[in-house]
């Protein structure tokens, strides 16, 4: 919550400042209009479009500047690193590895800064605000790293959700007779999702000249949990060995509807443990309260009596 209230406040602070900069021609005429004419508002129309495009060319110029600088400053290892994160949270916001890194250290400086400013508008003491920005500091640290992996974690189960169903229509459309891509083709053309949209990916990757085992790895390393790794694999092994593709995913996805039914019974199984404690902490001492409370004032009337 606290990191979506700091993106908000940031992004306030930018939109203002590169506002303040479009408005600074609308005041200049102002000032003009009044040393001539002597009025203090004149009737000057402001074409709307104009200054929307001056925005988001600032805002483009401001965005390319800082990935042409960390495009430069960004050493090789650490490039690969931040794309490969950007290929397994599936890059919801379409940037490169120069831009996140531009975008993370915009966040690192103005996430404390915005604390302090609202800390100071509240009026909270200079030692608290002192905390409070060093708070801050550690936070930008740790907390886009923390996002980053929620991100792909919550994609991970997404997809680990969609595969059993997706194999499901795969192995039905290679039993009707249709050869591998063509059946991956019509099962991507008629579902949605993250398995989807990535051999979407590796299909127009073999398309545009691809090396076929090089776009399944690929895919492996964007979507890099257990299950799905083991199905690459398992393609890759069949495909060398000339091995029949719809027994390889008639097996598979027995498998995984096989796993699917186990975490199911696992998480069934686990409930009665993760329902304990709020059972001891909320709803015990609610009851008690509830029995035994009269009781005990009657205790307490009694004996003051």
């Amino acid at each position: 919550m606290l990191l979506e209230i700091s993106f908000v406040v940031t992004l306030i602070f930018i939109c203002l400042f590169i506002y303040s900069f479009s408005r600074e021609g609308e005041k200049k005429i102002k000032r003009r209009y009044k040393d001539y004419v002597g009025e203090a508002k004149p009737n000057v129309n402001i074409d709307i479009k104009k200054s929307e495009e001056n925005i988001k060319k600032k805002i483009s110029f401001f965005r390319k500047k800082g990935s042409d600088y960390y495009t430069k400053k960004l050493s090789t290892k650490k490039e690969e690193k931040l794309e490969k994160s950007l290929l397994k949270m599936g890059n919801p916001w379409n940037i490169t590895s120069a831009e996140s890194q531009f975008y993370l250290i915009l966040f690192r400086i103005s996430f404390p800064v915005s604390m302090g400013i609202i800390g100071e508008l509240i009026g909270i003491k200079p030692l608290a605000i002192i905390i409070l920005i060093s708070a801050c500091i550690v936070m930008g640290i740790f907390l886009p790293h923390l996002f980053i992996n929620l991100k792909i974690k919550r994609r991970y189960e997404t997809a680990l959700k969609e595969l059993p169903d997706f194999l499901d229509l795969l192995t039905v459309s290679l039993e009707a007779g249709l050869g591998f891509d063509l059946a991956l083709n019509k099962v991507i053309s008629k579902s949605n999702g993250v398995l989807a949209s990535e051999f979407h990916i590796c299909l127009e990757e073999i398309r545009l000249g691809k090396a076929r085992r090089d776009s399944f790895i690929g895919l492996k390393e964007r979507l890099s949990f257990p299950s799905f790794v083991s199905l690459i694999n398992s393609i890759l092994q069949g495909e060398k060995l000339g091995m029949s593709m719809v027994q390889i995913f008639r097996i598979k996805s027995q498998e995984e509807r096989d796993k699917r039914r186990q975490r199911a019974e696992e998480a069934a199984m686990k409930v009665p443990i993760k329902i304990l404690f709020p059972l001891v902490f909320f709803i015990f001492p609610s009851l008690f309260i509830v029995l035994l409370g009269p009781v005990a004032i009657e205790l307490i009337n009694g004996l003051g009596k």
